[in-house]
């Protein structure tokens, strides 16, 4: 079974308030003993919820996706992480359904998904929305939020033709859509079309009407990029209310502190491969990791290193002495002078 400890308490930062309450944000307790034994990749899991083996997946010469074995714990939160074109999306869309994979099977709560279409995937309880929104512009908030829910008799041909047959369920629908949109303060919009969002709205969008099929599984690729920062910490209390109503979460993310913050549990791509796994304090504090996948400075807190924190409030999971003692000219100058040395060389190469 797995269990619970408190998560390190946030600094209180302008980047870390509650834009709807003017307060920093609650830590939420982190779940743990989500393994069995050594955290390492392919390591087996209390309760899976989704178990792959020998996933592959290449175009032409190029292989992008070659999982040996894996398994995403149930009820819990997990990043997806790794640099670009390590193969997170493709994985994703291999789990779900929108591509079909060279060889390999996997599993989704005990019922194999292999072959199976995207659309029978999603009626099972495994959701996912897309790095770029998929919301349908022409359609009203309110009626995008419809196209979510599952067995509509609206849609079979001869109960459309008979309104007493699908009206009352139709009616059901728009109350739960309307519920939900209240949740991700949408409501008011409702009437608008999805085309006048903006692109932090449209990914509250996807997220609320994957949610009206009532899933068991919510996978999020990249929920977080171009989202204006008023609304991130708006997407990430959500996030982290899909694992208290009983979800699980599985999404892609390149923000590193974001990833520290929310999820219970990590896994590192690299290549088309799983190179590591764990919980992320320790996946984050493994060398290889931090040079190839994270990059440097992962240790220090920017907020101290530029004043605009103390030391006492500095992200818990940072040094906050050694920022302390970093100087911030002196740091981006060492980052320029290493950026340019690499380009130095880069030309050198070509030139000769």
């Amino acid at each position: 079974m797995s269990s619970e400890i408190p998560a390190p308490s946030e600094p209180t930062t302008d980047a870390s308030v509650d834009t709807s309450t003017g307060h920093p944000p609650v830590a939420r307790p982190k779940t743990t003993g989500l393994h069995v034994g050594d955290a390492k990749p392919g390591v087996a899991k209390v309760d899976p919820i989704i178990v792959a083996d020998g996933v592959r997946r290449t175009f032409g010469g190029l292989t992008a996706v070659d999982v040996e074995h894996l398994e995403i714990p149930r009820g819990a939160i997990t990043a997806l992480i790794g640099p670009n074109g390590a193969g997170k999306t493709t994985l994703f869309n291999l789990l779900t359904g929108f591509d079909k994979p060279n060889e390999g099977t996997w599993t989704f709560d005990g019922r194999a998904l292999s072959g199976v279409p995207a659309f029978k995937v999603a009626r099972m309880g495994q959701v996912r929305t897309f790095q770029l929104t998929k919301a349908l512009g022409l359609l009203t908030v309110l009626d995008n939020m419809k196209l979510g829910a599952k067995g509509q008799r609206g849609e079979r041909f001869w109960q459309s033709l008979i309104p007493a047959a699908w009206r009352g369920q139709d009616t059901q629908i728009e109350k739960r859509a309307m519920g939900l949109l209240a949740k991700f303060k949408l409501d008011t919009k409702a009437s608008d079309f999805a085309a006048s969002l903006s692109g932090g709205q449209r990914k509250l969008l996807e997220m609320a009407r994957a949610l009206m099929s009532e899933p068991k599984l919510v996978m999020l690729d990249e929920p977080m990029a171009g989202v204006n920062p008023a609304l991130t910490q708006s997407l990430l209390d959500h996030i982290l209310d899909l694992k208290d109503e009983g979800m699980t979460v599985l999404f892609v993310e390149h923000d590193m502190h974001m990833v520290r913050h929310i999820a219970d549990w990590v896994v590192v791509m690299a290549e088309g491969r799983v190179v590591a796994e764990g919980d992320p304090y320790t996946v984050m504090q493994d060398p290889a990791v931090i040079d190839a996948y994270l990059g440097a400075h992962q240790e220090l807190d920017l907020g101290v290193v530029t004043g605009r924190v103390t030391a006492e409030e500095a992200d818990p999971t940072t040094d906050a002495e050694a920022s302390t003692s970093i100087d911030a000219e002196a740091l981006a100058n060492a980052g320029i002078a290493e950026a340019e040395a690499e380009f130095g060389a880069d030309s050198k190469e070509k030139d000769q």
